[in-house]
């Protein structure tokens, strides 16, 4: 029987100036021979995350941390065992990296990845490294006011915006696609990914990154609206509604709110600290979301989240 208590194992992405991935091959004998990792290993009782990490890494490759935040924390039950890995992307350290306890080393392209045997709790800090830390949902525009919107959405690229979800519930489907197609070329020029907000068959007939599911169209979904290669995403705003997004096979989930609006000030609102418990047994990427600014995202990725999802905010 798995221990009741989850095993806290830290680990850290390492990215070197090419982009690769450093990966550390787990030995034989141990449990999951063979498959690649993230380098890392287990907590020590009552050992802050952080510490932990340099700790390991210092034991492990003799490298120094400079920078690091967290990137995800993944919950993951193998049957014999659980643990609550805790991965952390590590921009700088000082040393150079070596294979100090018996370990292959080897580094690999992001995109290679896919390819690589992976034990299964690395996989979800795969998907979110590949996730932008920003990203947009569309404010309400009239119809006929497509230029405008294009313009800004085109401003919105060149200000550090990762992912936009074109959403305009009010516009007939001929007008929302040709703004679509606008709209990727943009995004396409800008490296940003372009999503659909609802309509994933629009989406796919476009060929956009992706669609973003309000919570009551996620609802209606029995499985993955899209195949594999596009980017789904689901709006929640409860644990329940994380947990379906997750059976639905999707790539992110936006979770809040987070404070509450302005205009409404005695609204609910799930705060950092409700944010927290809520993502506590996520297993994939969460951006924070309500009534949130740019100066918001260090506080949003140190309580866990991907980044931060706003609308006027980002705007």
């Amino acid at each position: 029987m798995p221990s009741a208590t989850p095993l806290a194992v830290v680990a850290g992405v390492i990215l070197d100036a090419q982009g690769r991935v450093l990966l550390a091959q787990r030995p034989p004998g141990r449990h999951l021979a063979g498959a690649w990792e993230f380098p890392g290993g287990k907590s020590e009782p009552g050992e802050v995350p952080v510490d932990a990490l340099a700790r390991e890494l210092r034991e492990e490759l003799g490298i120094v941390i400079e920078s690091a935040r967290p990137l995800i924390r993944v919950p993951h039950d193998y049957g014999d065992k659980r643990i609550v890995l805790d991965v952390w992307r590590v921009s700088a350290w000082s040393g150079r990296p070596e294979a100090r306890e018996g370990q292959r080393l080897a580094w690999a392209l992001l995109a290679d990845l896919d390819r690589v045997s992976m034990p299964a709790a690395d996989r979800p800090a795969v998907l979110a490294l590949r996730l932008p830390s920003r990203f947009l949902i569309t404010p309400e525009f009239e119809q006929g006011r497509s230029d405008a919107l294009l313009a800004d959405i085109e401003r919105a690229c060149t200000r550090g915006v990762g992912m936009i979800a074109l959403d305009q519930p009010g516009w007939p489907r001929s007008a929302l696609a040709a703004v679509a197609r606008h709209a990727h070329a943009i995004c396409q020029a800008n490296g940003v990914q372009l999503l659909l907000a609802d309509d994933a068959q629009l989406a796919a007939i476009l060929g956009l990154d992706g669609v973003y599911l309000s919570p009551s169209v996620a609802a209606s979904c029995a499985c993955r609206p899209l195949p594999e290669g596009f980017r789904i995403g689901v709006a929640c705003n409860a644990a329940t509604q994380l947990d379906h997004a997750t059976s639905l096979g999707a790539d992110f989930a936006t979770l809040g709110p987070i404070y509450a609006p302005a205009d409404a000030p005695m609204a609910d609102a799930m705060g950092w600290e409700g944010f927290e418990a809520r993502i506590s047994a996520a297993t994939l990427p969460v951006y924070a979301c309500g009534n949130l600014e740019s100066d918001d995202l260090d506080t949003a990725q140190m309580a866990g989240a991907q980044g931060i999802a706003a609308s006027h905010g980002l705007w």
